[in-house]
C-alpha cells in the first residue's frame, strides 16, 4: 500500500488521506479518500488496525475527520460542473 498523503492523529485514532488515481474523459484524475482506523497492540505486542470504534473514540474520530475534511478542502479545487450539496460541494482534487 502506498504511503497516505497526510495522517491526522487523536489518540489512538488517525484518519489518513491517500490519492487514488482514476481516469476521466481521457484524463488521470486523482480522487481524494479518507481512512480511520484504531491502532493497537494485540496481546502478542504486535499492532495491529480496525475500524471499530468503541464509545471513547467515536469523539476522536470525528475530531480525526474533521481535520481531514478541512485539509481537503484546502488542498482541492471546486468542479464548475458539478451540482450543489449544500454546504459541501463536490470537490475536484
Amino acid at each position: 500500500m502506498s504511503k497516505p498523503e497526510r495522517v491526522f492523529k487523536m489518540g489512538a485514532v488517525r484518519a489518513s488521506i491517500f490519492r487514488n488515481i482514476t481516469e476521466r474523459a481521457g484524463q488521470a484524475v486523482p480522487i481524494a479518500k479518507v481512512i480511520i482506523e484504531v491502532r493497537y497492540k494485540d496481546k502478542s505486542g504486535e499492532w495491529k488496525g480496525t475500524n471499530s470504534l468503541s464509545l471513547n473514540e467515536v469523539p476522536k474520530a470525528i475530531s480525526a475527520l474533521e481535520e481531514a475534511y478541512k485539509y481537503l478542502l484546502q488542498h482541492s479545487q471546486p468542479v464548475d460542473d458539478q451540482e450543489d450539496f449544500g454546504p459541501i460541494k463536490a470537490m475536484k482534487v
